[in-house]
């Protein structure tokens, strides 16, 4: 099913893709890890009780700004299912915690650079406020109080007058080099300042004006960056965004409470002639469409990331905290505990939905904490997925009474799964694969497949001949939902249409995937559109009131 199937110049041989895996070496050397699926909100036990620090999605893709395709942007988003009415305290980031991401540019799983987020959070120091945030005088003359605002803000808020603003969120980023470098501050160019502001979230139109209020306000903390060493000018943004991610999110975690086949001829025709009783798209279909996240995004020229190595890239981003909080019994603004110890890993995510559908319940929290070098310890879950398997179990039977078959199995027999190998844990060769392959779950990106207008991309990536999609990094507009879901069930075993040319990838091959072609869906239609085209890309947030 064909949805933006527009001309890809690539000048990349997608025939290379052939014999691109040495999977039975890898995997007898026991070095796979986890695999895929779409995004990541409270994917693990732990990580659940501290949605500050819960990665929601990462993206890593070739900016198609225009005039900048010569940057890479990665967003890294956190704090999942924002209501936009959630006063009157929304949603900060954690003061104690540091928000990183990493980039891998030899193939090694270990990061070769880091940019570190840590924040602070503080009450506007007024005049006569001894720093306790905005404050009214209450009472009569001979009975005055000043006393201490309950919101965030107690007025009309625009870029360039804040008074009326009773919370400053602000943040320092550093950059490391290799896995225990010195982190050096980065500074704004235009103050040498080497600290950033992050925009209060969307409160509503009261606070910000119509549609274009908060925009414009917004825009403004989008800061040029100054990275040492770099040639070109990077950027910088935080701040919270609308949830780019597109899912059936209730349906499928409710044993996929949908049949999930497209049930239209092709995607939005409303003409059912799909697959009988599949879903069909419909916004109506998006849990997340009311929902926000907080966005941590920065655009870096691609000669400043790459290094020594090939041109491919491996990405992700993780969030710590120290090990130890303690709860502030006389609890205050300004200290409500007190943390220490060595900061340790609680959150990680590089490709969509991996810890949610294909970790196993009881290694969540270890996958959480682990890093990509150390994923040998999830070789099972890649090379014999279950998520096929339960949709096997859930679906057979009345796939086979629907259509009068007699399908031994929906999913896909060739074991170790090389085609999810490839796809996500070592990159394809001659298109993403970095130069050592260690298999590792983490985005892989080529920096030197050039980027496509947003008009242009198609949301199913890959597998629908736009190289420059999922999961070759992976686009906002990417529907890795629909993409995962075919991958998972075979379509790697098909061959791939490049460019008119119908390429086999000599993974595994279509006898060992009934159902390999079917064109799997959860209804949520994702793509381009649905986002802007120029940094920070995100939509802007949904508004608390209107």
């Amino acid at each position: 099913m064909k949805t933006f199937y527009s001309s890809l110049s690539r000048g990349i041989a997608f025939g290379a893709f052939a014999g691109a895996v040495i999977a039975g070496a890898l995997i007898s050397n026991g070095f796979i890890a986890g695999q895929v699926q779409a995004s990541s909100h409270r994917e693990a036990p732990n990580i659940s009780r501290f949605p500050t620090l819960d990665s929601t999605d990462f993206f890593a893709f070739n900016s198609y700004e225009a005039g900048r395709e010569d940057y890479v942007t990665l967003i890294a988003n956190y704090i999942p299912l924002q209501d936009a009415y959630g006063g009157p305290n929304y949603f900060a980031m954690d003061a104690d915690a540091v928000y990183n991401i990493h980039i891998d540019n030899d193939g090694d799983a270990i990061e070769d650079i880091t940019f570190a987020f840590e924040f602070n959070n503080a009450l506007p120091a007024v005049p006569s406020s001894n720093e306790q945030g905005l404050a009214l005088t209450i009472g009569d003359e001979d009975n005055l109080k000043t006393v201490a605002v309950p919101l965030k803000n107690i007025g009309a808020i625009s870029f360039a007058d804040q008074s009326a603003a009773n919370f400053i969120e602000s943040y320092q980023l550093s950059i490391r080099y290799g896995e225990k470098g010195k982190s050096t501050p980065l500074t704004n160019p235009e103050n040498s300042q080497d600290f950033f502001y992050k925009p209060l979230d969307y409160i509503g139109f009261k606070t910000f004006g119509a549609a274009g209020g908060y925009q414009a306000y917004a825009e403004q903390f989008i800061y040029p960056l100054d990275i040492p060493g770099c040639d070109g000018a990077a950027k910088v943004f935080v701040g919270q965004r609308k949830d780019p991610f597109v899912v059936n999110l209730g349906k499928i975690f409710d044993l996929v409470n949908f049949v999930p086949v497209e049930g239209d001829s092709a995607p939005g025709t409303g003409d059912g002639g799909g697959f009988p009783g599949g879903i069909t798209q419909s916004a109506d279909n998006d849990d997340l469409i009311d929902k926000n996240v907080t966005s941590l995004a920065i655009e870096v020229p691609k000669s400043c990331l790459t290094g020594k190595g090939n041109g491919s890239i491996g990405a992700w981003t993780s969030a710590r905290m120290p090990q130890v909080r303690i709860l502030n019994p006389r609890a205050t603004f300004a200290r409500p505990d007190i943390s220490g110890g060595a900061k340790t890993q609680v959150s990680r995510l590089g490709a969509p939905l991996v810890n949610e559908l294909v970790i196993g319940l009881k290694d969540k929290d270890r996958f959480s904490s682990a890093k990509p070098k150390n994923d040998g310890q999830f070789v099972d879950y890649v090379t014999h997925p279950s998520l096929a398997e339960l949709l096997n179990i859930l679906f057979k039977d009345a796939v086979n009474q629907t259509l009068g078959t007699d399908i031994a199995t929906l999913a896909p027999t060739n074991f170790p799964r090389n085609d999810l190998v490839t796809a996500f844990l070592t990159g394809f060769f001659g298109v993403n694969q970095l130069a050592e392959i260690t298999p590792s779950e983490m985005l892989r990106l080529n920096t030197q497949i050039p980027s496509i207008a947003a008009n242009q991309q198609s949301p199913l990536g890959v597998i629908d001949g736009d190289l420059s999609g999922f999961p070759n990094g992976r686009r906002p507009g990417d529907d890795v939902v629909d993409i995962a879901l075919r991958v998972i069930m075979g379509r790697l075993c098909y061959p791939i249409d490049v460019n008119g040319t119908a390429v086999e990838l000599g993974l595994c091959t279509p006898s060992d995937a009934s159902v390999g072609l079917a064109p799997f869906t959860d209804g949520a239609p994702g793509h381009a559109g649905m986002m802007k085209t120029r940094f920070p890309y995100l939509a802007e947030p949904v508004p608390g009131s209107r």
